[in-house]
């Protein structure tokens, strides 16, 4: 400023008025507290739960009423339903399963999108219309073949993880594979053409060069897989019968599916440790979903 200048003068904005306030933003303000009230209530009340010493779920009405730990002590001391080998065998089946659907899937991506044969568009098609049969409508005839494998290999047929992973990793493809296309998709071909002037390979290309592009479709895709195993119900409880090789889902319902026994503290005690593993999980990928569910739909 030069000497001698007036001094400039801050412009003062007039005050919003509340209800243009409201009109303009204090309804985004309102709706955000609602969906966060919607949102966390179920996750306190399963909390309270499994903090109470009653045995019941009536005691939880009025939340952390009474506050006790013995829930989670009995979760981990009952001999007849090993908590501790639920949770171990559905990490085991959760990390083995999104490994690999993430590797197959990746592959099949990779091959639809880089390279141009007979049959492209036809598989495309047919791996979406596949996944439009619900995977239910398969339970017989999965039942059926795992019972025929366990005749002949019984480490890999019925009540077996390694089977149990085994029939997961057969609907690895379809929409996964889908979604990776498209981000593939969004990687410039003319990265593949320079390695190929320098002598890269396919094989090269894919481990060293595309792997490393498309890191935040694999880290969604391989969450969605995580969170989808851990919490499936109706194969894993058909394929798996001994109680030490059930996963969390099968497991913790015969906390509440006998009428006569039933504990739902207990149940939600079980609950509340199996949410830990998907939520850790889920907040250190965070930063790669949006990107990785939104770059491939740009294409």
């Amino acid at each position: 400023m030069r000497e001698g200048a007036p001094p400039l003068r801050t412009i003062r904005q007039p005050r919003m008025g509340f209800g243009r306030w409201m009109r303009e933003l204090g309804w985004r303000h309102v709706i955000g507290v609602a969906v966060v009230i919607f949102a966390t209530f179920p996750i306190i009340y399963v909390i309270s739960a499994s903090l109470n010493p009653n045995g019941t779920l009536t005691g939880s009405n009025q939340l952390f009423q009474s506050v006790s730990g013995q829930n989670y002590v009995d979760l981990f001391s009952d001999p007849r339903r090993p908590f501790a080998n639920w949770f171990a065998n559905t990490m085991i089946v959760g990390i083995v399963t999104s490994v690999g659907t993430v590797f197959l899937g990746a592959l099949a991506a990779y091959a639809f999108s880089r390279m141009r044969f007979a049959g492209r568009r036809g598989g495309l098609l047919s791996l979406i219309l596949v996944q439009m049969f619900p995977q239910l409508l398969a339970v017989v005839a999965i039942y059926l073949l795992m019972r025929g494998i366990s005749e002949i290999f019984p480490a890999i047929g019925l009540d077996s993880l390694i089977g149990l992973i085994m029939v997961y990793l057969g609907g690895a493809l379809g929409v996964n594979t889908y979604l990776m296309y498209g981000f593939f998709n969004t990687v410039p071909s003319s990265i593949d053409e320079a390695a190929k002037l320098d002598g890269a390979g396919h094989a090269r290309i894919f481990f060293t060069i595309i792997l490393r592009l498309v890191a935040p479709i694999l880290a969604v895709v391989g969450l969605l897989s995580f969170i989808g195993t851990t919490s499936e119900f109706v194969i894993a409880s058909t394929l798996m019968t001994s109680p030490e090789n059930l996963t969390l889902a099968v497991g913790l319902f015969r906390y509440v599916s006998e009428e006569t026994n039933s504990n739902y503290p207990i149940f939600a005690a079980g609950a509340v440790l199996s949410a830990i593993p998907v939520v850790a999980l889920f907040l250190y990928l965070q930063k790669y979903i949006v990107g990785g569910l939104t770059a491939g739909a740009v294409k």
